[in-house]
């Protein structure tokens, strides 16, 4: 099986490797001239040596002799560095196509899929695996060809020395294949694991670090060290038991080559005592067992590192050969009212574990829905369906008679605003991160759409206002949410979504938010997710959630006098006030 999977990797990193066809081809021509100008060296010298043996020292030869080599040399050198350039820009260009198809593929990816693999687990694949390929193919392409070119080319001048010897060279070959075989084989097992240990290395490392708060907080810091212990341990383990295995390669060929050239050197000078043989002849025939034998123990030691750089591979592949969300359709989501139907909906994330069952509910067009309920209810499930996060197992929403699965989700996420308790700011100016829905809007919209979000007080205390560079980190919980209801306001969607919006914004602000919000959403289909019911008195509709079930529906008032598990829910949190 491991068989198997090394060669289906192999046959899909040629496949990338096609594009590039022509520079492979410059590739093996370049090597192949300088390692018959590597190889014609010997045959010059030997040249020298019957000529010496023969006529004795003669100065002209030896100048002449000797001008012959520096420029078959200096034409070597040459012809070696252009080779290494080409195959700098083979390799580099087939782990940059990689890269490409794996980033597109995890914008294709379906959210059930980046929910269930850690972030590290990803980006290790991602960067990490991708440089391990990279190290493998550039010493594949500047060692594999060279070494093949080598072996054939030094058949062939060995041949027209001495065939016997020659013949006795290929006898023993196969010997060095077998024993490189047998340990590439077990070697490959152990740079999968350590492959996919480290990918869990990352994801470790990566978690802790980004919530090295929490961590101290709770005084998890020996706990956290003796996680990574472990998972330190396992990776050494693999490692060691994969550089073990790999590192017997090169020995045990170069025992079996070593064996061949001293039967080269017995039989070559018992060749020479018979009168058959030059001792230049037998000069040269040992110089090229030793530069025929050179290239098995290169090709084994690159067969060790390309073991290590396809089970890295693997693990890029099987991202991208990942199943891709469902396609979008042509259509195009037209909705002008913002009316929305959910007909007998059913979902679940884990199909073994029921959620949400037969979900039904209809908004009018500018309505405000209040969505409310314990932890697990389904409240943000309820939102992912509405977005097209999750995909409905049965059942169909429509907006304004329109099957969100009959139309592009770029389409449908484009007609709402959404504002989510976690929110996310990237490495930019705040100009970019408040037009992330609107690339084209000019200052005086952004700057409009800030004071209606109330940020623009603290943007314009900023250095540089809205060219302040700005991350994850550079802003507190309640500016970032506050930058996050700015796009929003920038965007004017038909419809929006508040999860938990105001979550991390003192009272005050609060306040001010909620009559901006009040605003906005006139005339406009809103879902409010509330904890804090003071939030959600005014919504037109409030639906009460519990095990992806609506248990109450009805307005503030209604619910009230129902006496049931809204009034429960608001007395939990308002009866010690009143």
């Amino acid at each position: 099986m491991n068989k198997s999977s090394s060669m289906n990797t192999l046959k899909k990193v040629l496949r990338l490797i096609r594009r590039y066809r022509i520079q492979v081809f410059f590739s093996i021509f370049l090597s192949a001239v300088s390692m018959i100008l590597q190889l014609y060296v010997p045959i010059l010298f030997g040249e020298a040596i019957d000529h010496i043996s023969a006529a004795g020292a003669d100065p002209k030869y030896f100048v002449g002799i000797l001008m012959k080599i520096v420029i078959v040399v200096l034409i070597y050198a040459f012809a070696s560095w252009l080779m290494n350039l080409v195959n700098n820009h083979i390799t580099y260009g087939v782990v940059e196509d990689l890269r490409k198809k794996a980033i597109r593929k995890i914008q294709d990816l379906p959210l059930s899929f980046l929910d269930q693999h850690s972030t590290g687990d990803i980006v290790g694949r991602v960067i990490a695996d991708a440089d391990q390929l990279s190290d493998g193919l550039l010493l594949g392409f500047s060692q594999l060809f060279s070494g093949i070119v080598t072996i054939f080319v030094t058949l062939y001048f060995m041949f027209s020395k001495s065939i016997s010897i020659t013949l006795m060279v290929l006898v023993m070959t196969p010997i060095s294949f077998l024993v490189a075989r047998f340990i590439a084989s077990r070697s490959y097992t152990m740079f999968a694991k350590q492959s996919e240990t480290r990918g869990k290395q990352t994801g470790l490392i990566n978690e802790m670090i980004g919530n090295e708060k929490i961590v101290k907080a709770f005084a998890r810091e020996d706990r956290a060290s003796q996680r990574f212990a472990s998972i330190n341990k396992e990776l050494q383990k693999y490692s060691q038991s994969a550089v073990f295995f790999s590192s017997l390669t090169n020995p045990a060929t170069r025992a079996v080559n070593n064996v061949i050239y001293a039967l080269v050197a017995l039989v070559g000078s018992m060749k020479i005592m018979s009168g058959t043989l030059s001792v230049g002849g037998l000069t040269v025939l040992l110089s090229y067992a030793n530069q025929y034998m050179k290239p098995f123990n290169d090709i084994s030691s690159v067969v060790t590192e390309l073991q290590n750089s396809l089970a890295c591979a693997a693990r890029v592949f099987e991202l991208i050969e990942e199943e891709a969300q469902t396609p979008d359709p042509d259509r195009q989501l037209k909705a002008d009212r913002g009316e929305i139907g959910i007909d007998h909906v059913y979902f679940s994330y884990d199909k073994k574990q029921k959620l949400i069952e037969d979900f039904s509910f209809h908004a009018d067009p500018g309505m405000t829905v209040a969505i409310v309920g314990p932890t697990g209810s389904g409240k943000t499930t309820f939102i992912n369906l509405l977005m097209r996060f999750y995909d409905v197992d049965e059942g169909k929403i429509c907006i304004d008679d329109q099957d969100i699965n009959e139309v592009s989700r770029k389409s449908l996420r484009r007609h709402y605003g959404m504002v989510l308790q976690d929110t996310w700011l990237k490495n930019a100016s705040v100009r970019e991160n408040i037009a992330i829905g609107r690339p084209d809007a000019s200052d005086e919209e952004i700057i409009e759409a800030a004071r209606r979000a109330h940020s623009y007080e603290f943007i314009r205390r900023m250095p540089e206002g809205l060219d302040t560079i700005i991350d994850d980190d550079s802003l507190s919980q309640g500016q970032k949410q506050l930058l996050c209801i700015t796009r929003v306001m920038l965007c004017m969607p038909p419809m929006l979504i508040l999860d938990e919006a105001t979550s991390s914004i003192d009272t005050r602000t609060e306040v001010l938010i909620q009559q901006a919000f009040g605003k906005l959403m006139e005339g406009r289909t809103s879902f409010i997710v509330a904890h804090r019911l003071s939030t959600i008195r005014n919504a037109d509709q409030i639906l009460v959630m519990c095990s992806g079930k609506i248990i109450e529906q009805g307005s503030h008032e209604e619910l009230m006098k129902k006496n049931g598990f809204y009034t429960k829910l608001y007395e939990s949190q308002f009866a010690k006030a009143d």
